[in-house]
């Protein structure tokens, strides 16, 4: 499942200084408040170096100050025998069927020279399922380029969150996060992984920008860098974005009722847009400040 959540990747580093005067600079974390209480909410990082820690104090202070983290899935039930063997028999194709025959002849190309250029082996990835080659061949691109996914914040932050002896709760199951893949019709597979492809390049180019804006807190920013792209492919975008945030919703305003404070990690693309998570407590009219 690691694949699985690196594949809407941020990165993270360097601050944001205004002209004087000089602002205290804001991170990727909303305070949430309701008339029943509180909850943090933050944009997750999901590949990082150890270049990028220690964190801003503020994200060291509300996770202090929360008893229960909540990600969008439990780290634990991921990394579960059971739950690494279920994704590995449902990311492979039956065994009379090969990447090649399943594919059209334009995104097998496209896998074809990634392959070369990764200067891996391609006859073990023909038993992969589309899906599930586009999200490996996206998170061994990252890891060429120096990041780790054991770095990343849902893993930092769970990690403390063992250590302090906080409760840890995940908003989605594994089945549910192998469904949203597994679940795409042949053509929609063949889709994801040939567009994931072709803007790998453009993606790796972005990068710098998109980790100023996370670390600088530009929401706006980050929002264009990572949902334009997205918001082409109507469906995908749905499935994986705005169904989900819609589905977390009550979840997340129940959090608001409870004793103690939550600290919740989502990616980071879930948080903005117009039908983003911070756009739905807003339109509930519970006071959304950013720290």
């Amino acid at each position: 499942m690691k694949k699985i959540t690196a594949c809407a990747a941020l990165l993270a580093t360097l601050c944001q200084v205004d002209a004087a005067p000089a602002q205290a600079p804001r991170n990727f974390i909303w305070k949430i408040s309701s008339p029943t209480g509180a909850i943090y909410l933050v944009g997750s990082v999901h590949l990082l170096t150890k270049d990028y820690y220690p964190l801003n104090p503020s994200l060291e202070t509300a996770f202090k100050d929360s008893d229960l983290l909540v990600e969008e899935a439990d780290l634990g039930e991921l990394e579960a025998p059971a739950s690494q063997f279920k994704l590995l028999t449902r990311g492979l194709l039956p065994g009379n069927q090969s990447l090649d025959t399943v594919l059209s002849a334009s995104t097998y190309e496209l896998v074809t020279k990634r392959v070369e250029a990764l200067g891996v082996p391609l006859e073990p990835l023909k038993r992969f399922k589309p899906w599930m080659l586009a999200l490996t061949l996206v998170q061994l691109e990252w890891q060429k380029a120096g990041f780790d996914g054991s770095l990343g914040l849902d893993r930092h932050f769970y990690d403390r969150a063992r250590v302090d002896g906080k409760a840890v709760q995940g908003l989605e199951t594994v089945d549910f996060q192998l469904s949203l893949f597994d679940g795409m019709s042949a053509e929609e597979q063949d889709r994801m992984l040939a567009g994931s492809l072709e803007d790998l390049d453009d993606e790796r180019a972005n990068v710098v920008r998109l980790i100023d804006a996370w670390k600088a807190g530009d929401a706006a920013t980050v929002e264009r860098l990572m949902l334009s792209d997205m918001e082409d492919d109507p469906i995908m975008y749905k499935r994986l974005l705005v169904d989900r945030n819609r589905a977390w919703l009550p979840r997340l305003d129940a959090l608001l009722g409870r004793t103690g404070r939550a600290f919740v990690v989502v990616g980071a693309a879930h948080l903005v847009g117009p039908e983003g998570v911070l756009a739905m407590f807003r339109a509930k009219g519970y006071r959304v400040e950013q720290l």
